[in-house]
């Protein structure tokens, strides 16, 4: 891969335009998870120590290029303070002049998405971000799929590298789609296949297994004759779901759909439940999640694979007891990551949360925090804010 990262540039006295991603959940001013925040911290601490001076572009909500007061980052300051451990310098209308006058200390730019240049990528706004620094450092993979002027544009006119926590997402990225060890299994869930249309035909191409999951799996189930009940289904797409079947068989990918599921009359915490074969869905009921030989089956093919990519939950994970199938799913994952007999990266709003309420996060190789973007490379596409580091 063609990016720089720190290592490769001189930032000694150099001020370093850091686009970072502190989109942080608040109740009032006060910050309720600094996760984000944390993250952007090795970033931030190498460049102090190279000598340079971090100036963090960043966006919070969407205030469409007006002035929200509610939306401003003056509310991530104190836990910008904790978690860097020093001070930081907030600046509403930042100039060149008052950015040496603080040289060797962390500032913090007010929203970048005030700017109505911001989102439109516009060379005058790309071009007064480039007045303000020395270097640009991309440290925001989440905010990579967006051509905004913090994002693309800036990165073009200035010696442009990627900071740890985007380098740590691409190179965990390469490793499981660019030039993976394989077998490689790619577990992909969630309600809808017009949801996912673009990854699947990506990944069909890309990897040997590819296991379909929850409300996904009833749309290739059905396409299949097979009756699912009142379970949630797109019926419309059961000609697509038949045509991505017949291109991963070209291309040598095995699809695994559930053998077995587990079905209920009510979508509700610890209701009824009966596990059937998959084709002996009963009329009046729904599948919500996948039984345990499909697991077993999943699980058998995790253990000779040496690669995982993890996007969506396997049933209706939310609820107890539809999050058995991505529980000890995700559990066979981890054990062999901690083995050492598999690189597991998982990324996704759904994935993580359901990797967290299985209690394994922490076992897999990489787990990426960004939606969006995380989404987009696994569809095969280029990524703006990571082609202009290029």
């Amino acid at each position: 891969m063609a990016w720089k990262t720190l290592d490769d540039m001189d930032l000694n006295g150099k001020i370093v335009l850091t686009r970072v991603d502190i989109n942080v959940p608040v109740d009032g001013d006060r910050v309720t998870d600094a996760t984000r925040i944390e993250r952007i911290k090795p970033t931030l601490d190498d460049i102090l120590a190279k000598g340079g001076t971090p100036v963090l572009l960043a966006h919070f909500g969407r205030p469409k290029g007006q002035v929200v007061p509610d939306m401003s980052l003056k509310v991530t300051l104190p836990t910008l303070k904790e978690v860097l451990g020093r001070d930081v310098v907030f600046m509403e209308k930042p100039d060149r002049a008052a950015i040496d006058a603080v040289k060797g200390q962390v500032v913090l730019i007010e929203n970048t998405r005030f700017a109505a240049g911001e989102e439109k990528n516009s060379p005058e706004m790309a071009q007064f971000l480039a007045s303000l620094g020395d270097v640009y450092c991309n440290d925001a993979f989440s905010a990579a799929h967006r051509a905004h002027a913090s994002t693309e544009g800036v990165a073009h006119l200035l010696p442009a590298c990627a900071g740890r926590l985007m380098q740590a997402e691409l190179s965990a990225l390469e490793a499981a789609l660019g030039t993976p060890d394989r077998p490689v299994v790619a577990v992909v869930g969630g309600a809808k296949v017009s949801s996912k249309l673009d990854l699947l035909g990506n990944l069909v191409r890309k990897v040997d297994f590819l296991v379909i999951g929850g409300g996904m799996a009833n749309t290739f189930l059905a396409a299949q004759g097979l009756d699912v009940g009142k379970s949630l289904c797109e019926h419309d797409l059961a000609d697509t779901a038949r045509e991505i079947v017949q291109k991963a068989g070209e291309a040598g990918c095995e699809i695994i759909l559930p053998v077995d599921i587990v079905v209920s009359r009510e979508f509700k915490a610890h209701a009824a439940t009966e596990t059937v074969a998959a084709d002996a869905c009963p009329a009046d009921a729904m599948i919500l999640d996948a039984g345990p030989k499909s697991v077993e089956r999943v699980a058998s093919i995790l253990k000779d694979a040496k690669t995982l990519i993890w996007n969506g939950p396997l049933g209706a994970f939310e609820i107890e007891p539809f999050d058995a199938a991505t529980n000890a799913a995700a559990k066979a994952a981890a054990d062999l990551t901690t083995a050492g007999t598999l690189v597991s990266v998982a990324g996704g709003g759904d994935t993580v949360a359901a990797l967290n309420k299985a209690g394994v996060a922490e076992a897999f190789t990489y787990i990426s925090s960004a939606g969006g973007a995380f989404l987009e490379w696994m569809e095969g596409k280029e990524l703006p804010g990571v082609a202009a580091l290029g």
